[in-house]
This record gives C-alpha cells, structure tokens and sequence, in this order.
C-alpha cells in the first residue's frame, strides 16, 4: 500500500514492530485503558487490524465500502502458536498442553471459537467476494509472490507493468517474508507498551503443520470426531 512513498532502505519496518505500524481496532484505536479514539489522528487511507469475529464486527464496518482480508490458518497450529504466546503475554497465565487443548475444543478462547471465527469470514467473502478477501496462510506460504499481487490488486493498488518487470513483486515479498521480518532488529529487541508482550514473541516459526510435533494422534482424531477437521 506504501510501496511508492517508502524505498525497502527506508521501510518503517527497519525502525518499527510491524504490530505498531498497522493498529489494532480492539486494542490501539479503543481499548480500556483510554476514553477517547485515536481513529481521526490516522491518515486515509486507514488500514486497521483486529481479532474480532465478522458477526461481532459493527454496522459501520459491515456496511461501509471499507475492504476487508481475512487471513486463516490451520486451526491447530493456530492452536499451538496460541499456546506458545500466551506465557509472554505478563497478565495471562499458562497452561499445560493437555489443559490448553481441552479448553481449546471447548472453543474457550479470546475471540471465539476458532472454527467460528474463520466460517464466519469464509460465509461473508462468499457473499461479498468483492468487498471481502479470504486468503489462507498455507497458500500464501507455498506461493507468497502470487498473494502478494493478489492482496495489492484487491485493495486497489495493483501493480505495474514497470513493477512487475523490475521484480518489486518479488522484491517486497522476500522482504515481508516470515523468515526476513523475525531476523530485523525492531522484532528482536523492544517490548509493547501497552501490554508488556516483547516484540519477539509475536514471530516464533511461521510453519506450516508444526502442531504434528506436539499433538498425538487422538488429539488428532478427537477434533475429527467433534466435526472440526482440520488437517
């Protein structure tokens, strides 16, 4: 969206937490520890990010022309990533796997269950493919460079013949990658001011299936049973 305001030698990525750059709905523009909205201090276009479910989501998003993207993951390894984040997290307290995975499946969790919460979006793109953009994580690992032009045409920004010819594409997205944003500094170093949460947490491993090194096989099969298949 910033591509031709900002050279990558000048990315505000090399002098920020990318969870700073794009504020949360939730928990930057309205949050409990403030009474008033940041929201008309922001540029437009804004961008935004947020956890909430699309059937939690206000009218004044749901029926405004803002575009929305939703991006889903396994659930299990959004399960193991969680389980993994929570003990940075300094008001949480932890819990062992076998804990954390019944209540898991109960679908006990910040923003509801997870399989909710992607069907929710899945039903709403469906309807408004236009105006909603559901992308998956695992496609976006196999082929970033293709989601990336995909994302930029999606938001209105597409790329040019000029770009494309010079591997920006390519470029932004080598950049961008999981592997390039957990090496910067700004997410080695610092610490959230909001939540205590260090910017390191928020980049772990960035695989695909990594819940196979924690679960068992009834684990497994138990979200199976329960009509939550996910592998």
């Amino acid at each position: 969206m910033n591509r031709a305001s900002s050279t990558l030698q000048s990315s505000p990525l090399l002098s920020a937490c990318s969870h700073n750059l794009i504020p949360f709905l939730e928990l930057k523009i309205y949050n409990r520890y403030q009474t008033f909205s940041i929201l008309d201090d922001l540029p437009t276009p804004r961008i935004l990010a947020t956890h909430v479910a699309y059937t939690s989501l206000p009218p004044s998003i749901i029926n405004s022309n803002c575009r929305i993207v939703y991006l889903c993951r396994n659930p299990l390894d959004v399960f193991i990533s969680h389980w993994h984040f929570i003990p940075g997290i300094p008001i949480e307290t932890p819990f062992s796997l076998d804990e954390a995975f019944e209540i898991f499946c109960q679908g006990v969790q910040s923003f509801g269950p997870v399989w909710d919460h992607e069907l929710g979006y899945w039903n709403a793109s469906l309807e408004k493919s236009h105006k909603i953009l559901f992308l998956k994580f695992e496609d976006m690992k196999e082929n970033t460079a293709f989601h990336v032009k995909k994302l930029a045409e999606f938001l209105g920004c597409p790329s040019t013949q000029e770009e494309e010819t010079k591997g920006v594409i390519k470029e932004r997205s080598e950049f961008c990658s999981f592997e390039n944003m957990k090496k910067l500094e700004m997410h080695q170093t610092g610490i959230q001011t909001t939540d205590g949460i260090q910017n390191k947490n928020f980049f772990r491993k960035g695989k695909v299936g990594d819940w196979t090194n924690y679960l068992t096989p009834s684990m497994s099969a138990f979200s199976e049973i329960n009509g939550r298949k996910v592998g």
